[in-house]
């Protein structure tokens, strides 16, 4: 349960529109330092007065889409935060470095939608189904 204290401070920090928005999609409300953003429009952010944020919750995304999932942030941005990188993509000189050709660009899961796999069969079934055999009587 947020405290009305910090309700009230992050509403005036970020502004009526963005708190409103906050408290419909992430039921919190937070503020912090901008960190960067990635090739799908999500925002990153980070907070770290101890005061006010929960240990391990001092960083979260934004998302740019109103329907939204954990698979449309990129593994760059994920490790980060997760903890597994100290340092966001933007800053990190190993991370701006170490894009392959090779490699394609992250693209989210598409299961359910219409951009989904759907794999078809081309080869004749091993088992068909019996189908009865009409004859006339005669």
């Amino acid at each position: 349960m947020v405290s009305l204290l910090r309700t009230l401070r992050s509403a005036r920090r970020v502004g009526l529109r963005e708190w409103w928005r906050q408290m419909q999609y992430i039921g919190d409300a937070k503020s912090g330092t901008y960190i960067g953003k990635d090739q799908f429009g999500n925002r990153y952010y980070e907070n770290r007065n101890a005061e006010e944020e929960i240990p391990g919750r001092h960083r979260w995304v934004d998302y740019a889409q109103h329907f939204y999932h954990a698979s449309q942030v990129p593994p760059e941005w994920h490790s980060w935060i997760q903890h597994i990188r100290k340092d966001p993509p933007t800053q990190d000189s190993i991370m701006q470095s170490s894009r392959q050709a090779w490699q394609q660009e992250w693209t989210e899961n598409l299961t359910g939608t219409r951009g989904a796999y759907k794999p078809y069969n081309t080869v004749a079934p091993k088992i068909n189904a019996w189908e009865p055999k009409v004859t006339s009587r005669g």
